[in-house]
């Protein structure tokens, strides 16, 4: 009986394992995108915003 290895240097074959966790990974980016996208879409609060007005003539103020 003699067992089969790979060739010094060559990659193992592709199993399942490998295009799961491809499917994995690329269900998790779908996700992370539309999390994102959400993130980048919601409203600025009116405090921030009143924040960074301020920010800005104290910086204009010292030029």
């Amino acid at each position: 009986m003699t067992d089969h290895k790979e060739p010094a240097g060559q990659p193992a074959a592709k199993g399942p394992g490998l295009e799961e966790a491809r499917l994995r990974q690329q269900a998790i980016g779908v996700k992370l995108r539309h999390l994102f996208d959400n993130v980048v879409n919601e409203p600025v609060p009116d405090e921030f915003l009143d924040i960074l007005r301020r920010a800005d003539e104290r910086g204009s103020d010292k030029a």
